[in-house]
């Protein structure tokens, strides 16, 4: 492969760039800028901050869940073209599959057994 075939990727990203670029920088001339300590402060479900999420700390728990449905959701994107192939791969790709959710379930048998899964008032 030359450089030459690579030319086109170049100029689309290039492309892309520019219009993130631009968008960014005449979003930010257009804008009104306004601000004031009442718009400002954090708002959530129409009740003003009180309590632990006043202070700004927020609870671990969301965050380790969130990160166990990223690694789970990653699972599944790679569950989805392993079965289409699945004929093609044979049984070497058969095992290599069952080694990688072999793998993915003993990180989430170590996840609930550290408690990660637990959720604590």
């Amino acid at each position: 492969m030359t450089a030459m075939e690579f030319l086109p990727v170049l100029f689309m990203v290039a492309g892309v760039v520019l219009v993130a670029t631009a968008t960014l920088f005449i979003s930010s001339l257009l804008r009104p800028s306004n601000p004031y300590p009442a718009k400002n402060m954090p708002y959530e479900c129409g009740m003003d901050a009180a309590g632990e999420a006043a202070g700004g700390r927020l609870r671990v728990q969301f965050f380790i869940l969130a990160i166990l449905l990223v690694v789970f959701d990653v699972e599944t994107m790679f569950l989805f073209p392993w079965a289409v192939v699945l004929k093609d791969i044979g049984l070497v790709g058969y095992i290599e599959m069952f080694i990688f959710i072999l793998l993915l379930l003993v990180g989430f048998a170590y996840a609930w057994l550290k408690g990660a899964l637990e959720w604590e008032a």
